[in-house]
């Protein structure tokens, strides 16, 4: 609906995976596991409700792996202080727009040890109007920091949340391991 999904797309074909954009509740039958893309979180919550995807979503992720980049990050979130539509997924706080503002953007190396190598190659994460992870409780769990030790990444389950945009890389280790959750 909005957001960088041709990205996600194009790496996950490299990897040899059929997919398809989602726009519409009949568009997830079918489905093995969802990327809700960066973009603009409170745009994409209101067409997902617009469209009547907002309980389709909530329901596809109580049942399958679901990954949210940058504003699907938010989307996923519990808690983001403010009032716009979330799927109420993942036990994490997350503030929005944590860095700045677009010509704050950043790269960073960051360690990340569920990833293949993730304890000896770092993984190149781009950050654009970033949000970042306030806190993860529950069964959630930070799985990745910058070197300040804030938090950037979390899994919890089937579930996977990267303030990030791994997509505009080209190091594919987080798609696979959001693979590796699908399976």
């Amino acid at each position: 609906m909005q957001g960088d999904f041709i990205e996600h797309i194009a790496v996950l074909r490299r990897l040899g995976v059929e997919t398809r954009e989602v726009r519409l509740p009949k568009d997830l039958d079918g489905l093995a596991g969802l990327i809700i893309p960066g973009g603009e979180s409170t745009t994409i919550g209101k067409l997902a409700a617009g469209y009547g995807l907002m309980d389709p979503l909530r329901m596809f992720g109580l049942r399958k792996a679901m990954w949210g980049t940058c504003a699907g990050m938010i989307l996923m979130a519990r808690d983001i202080g403010t009032d716009q539509p979330l799927l109420n997924l993942m036990d994490i706080e997350v503030q929005r727009n944590a860095f700045g503002r677009q010509k704050e953007s950043f790269r960073s190396d960051i360690m990340v040890p569920v990833l293949s190598e993730g304890s000896v190659r770092p993984f190149p994460a781009i950050f654009i109007r970033a949000p970042k992870i306030v806190s993860a409780s529950g069964k959630a769990k930070a799985i990745a920091f910058l070197p300040d030790g804030t938090a950037v990444a979390a899994r919890e389950g089937k579930w996977l949340a990267t303030s990030f945009h791994p997509e505009l890389t080209t190091d594919d280790r987080f798609h696979r391991y959001f693979l590796s959750l699908v399976s």
